[in-house]
């Protein structure tokens, strides 16, 4: 027995020892988990250093689309939020520029490379900021008893503060709320409700419920007061 462990095991224990090694590493080499795979994700394009003066006017911003290639567990594993592009604006100004989207733009993983990064160029725009004051206009709508009809509406607040792009907040002519279904009122009735503007570029400051005061009378009896 023990003749036989010194032929067939010790002898040339070191030579097997390595051949072991090297069996374990072409395994680990060529298992699944560790041949490459590619995946595409959706990610999305954070502007780092925006002046403090400046707005991007550009109404749809699209996301990029980036594909990275790894070993396949580690390209299971990939969350989204671990992989986005960056663009630096801190040199910018008003008007437009176009911006390169490569895989120097991309962060992500060491252990993953990007293979591609769509699209490949941003063009934007950039307007200086503006905030001003515009009047609210309630939206009413209803159904009224014969002869009655609606003789005057105020809001409360009269006025809300807006902020965006300056051209885009030069168009606003005033912000409005949601439709009011006044319907069945008769003398004065108060309504809660909140205000927008339309331009997905321009914001309300400081959004509060809106109070709108609707009067219906019938029609020839003389303004409300």
């Amino acid at each position: 027995m023990i003749a036989f462990f010194k032929r067939y095991v010790l002898h040339n224990f070191g030579l097997k020892l390595l051949s072991l090694a090297l069996a374990a590493a072409i395994w680990f080499l060529i298992s699944p988990e560790e041949q490459p795979a590619e995946v595409a994700l959706r990610a999305p394009v954070v502007f780092d250093h925006v002046p403090a003066h400046l707005e991007i006017s550009t109404e749809v911003i699209p996301e990029a689309q980036i594909r990275v290639r790894g070993p396949e567990r580690v390209i299971r594993e990939l969350q989204p939020n671990e992989v986005h592009a960056e663009i630096d604006l801190s040199d910018v100004k008003a008007g437009e520029r176009t911006f390169d989207l490569t895989s120097q733009q991309v962060r992500h993983p060491s252990d993953v490379r990007v293979v591609q990064v769509l699209p490949s160029q941003l063009h934007l725009a950039f307007d200086t900021g503006l905030t001003r004051e515009v009047q609210i206009h309630p939206r009413v709508t209803g159904i009224f008893a014969n002869g009655d009809e609606i003789v005057n509406v105020t809001a409360d607040p009269a006025s809300t503060t807006i902020s965006g792009p300056r051209r885009h907040v030069e168009r606003i002519d005033a912000a409005t709320t949601d439709p009011i279904d006044a319907t069945g009122t008769r003398g004065s009735a108060v309504f809660t409700t909140n205000v927008y503007v339309s331009d997905p570029l321009v914001q309300i400051v400081q959004p509060v419920p809106v109070r709108v005061t609707v009067v219906v009378q019938t029609a020839g009896t003389g303004p409300a007061h």
